[in-house]
């Protein structure tokens, strides 16, 4: 029988090119790391999507295992988990980010 915890965060994560499981929201982060991979990903200029942790016991906990990764922010792309705030920012940093992001198909739209 399939966890229903980890089937929800699969879908969240096979529907979304690119999902940011934090603490809070993007208008509110509760966390200055999940503060941090906001603002990399508002940098970058991509869609994404948030699910707040915070506000939902069971994910906070399911998504830990899920990833096999203990601390949250969390962030995938196509579906893969990259990591968390810290391995983002050193992403964002050699470029590597928006790099996956463009093989994802999630890079942003010309200005």
């Amino acid at each position: 029988m399939t966890d229903p915890v980890n089937a929800r965060i699969a879908s969240l994560v096979g529907e979304n090119k690119v999902v940011l499981f934090m603490k809070g929201t993007p208008f509110f982060p509760q966390c200055g790391f999940s503060s941090t991979a906001i603002a990399i990903l508002e940098r970058l200029g991509v869609d994404f999507e948030t699910v707040d942790v915070l506000a939902d016991p069971e994910i906070r906990q399911g998504i830990k295992a899920y990833s096999e990764w203990p601390t949250i922010p969390q962030l995938y792309i196509g579906g893969e988990f990259v990591g968390g705030s810290d391995i983002m920012m050193e992403m964002f940093q050699d470029g590597e980010l928006a790099e996956l992001l463009e093989k994802a198909g999630a890079a942003p739209s010309a200005a």
